[in-house]
């Protein structure tokens, strides 16, 4: 990651969070909003770099620097992982063998989050794949967008509560109303997981234990 944007001479921003769905579509106000609440919205930086560019209406897409940067970082973290991932510890782990299975899985906890997830997930999904994508590219792609179907359940859980963000932060984990709202949260993100069966969640579970780091 240091080496893409050391050759772009550009500091880090929003795409490396989000450029599984900035490549793909716009970034609409009411999605933005909801998908940067715990990093902050601070976009000064992408704006004067040329990464990124915003409408009258609030709507963020990347500009064509800010896309070959975004692109840059999707090949650069699959490439990674597939040599991390390679690595085997212990010879009978499964390795790279089993990532394009994982891939296939969490694709479809995607597809079936379409009906569940908020502002945030709806940004990020279908998320973005090149066509000539290896499994790891999907992999990390899909993972990424995956944990914004919780993230969105999460604010939906801590707002139903009447907090604001500065009260729940407030909150031990151990606080029985942040208990509440972690188990509220499981609820409203659970459906997404339905899509699988029983075995195919051990299956994605074990599997992505099994992947080093």
């Amino acid at each position: 990651m240091r080496a893409v944007y050391d050759r772009y001479d550009v500091r880090p921003g929003f795409e490396t969070s989000f450029y599984f769905g900035l490549l793909a579509r716009p970034m609409t106000a009411d999605s933005f909003a909801a998908a940067t609440t715990y990093s902050g919205s601070d976009m000064s930086g992408e704006l004067e770099q040329g990464i990124a560019e915003v409408d009258t209406d609030g709507t963020w897409r990347l500009t064509e620097r800010g896309r070959e940067v975004a692109l840059a970082v999707q090949r650069a973290l699959g490439d990674w992982a597939e040599e991390f991932w390679d690595r085997k510890p212990i010879a009978t782990m499964p390795g790279l063998a089993i990532v394009p299975r994982l891939a296939d899985l969490v694709g479809r906890l995607l597809a079936a989050g379409q009906a569940t997830g908020g502002p945030a997930f709806r940004a990020m999904t279908p998320v973005y794949e090149p066509s000539d994508a290896t499994p790891t590219v999907r992999l990390t792609s899909r993972l990424g967008a995956l944990r914004h179907h919780r993230a969105d359940a999460h604010r939906a859980a801590w707002a139903a509560a009447g907090l604001t963000l500065a009260q729940l932060r407030a909150l031990t984990l151990q606080d029985p109303q942040r208990q509440t709202i972690e188990e509220a949260t499981n609820r409203l993100d659970e459906p997404i997981y339905q899509a699988l069966s029983a075995s195919e969640r051990d299956e994605l579970l074990a599997g992505l234990g099994a992947l080093p780091g």
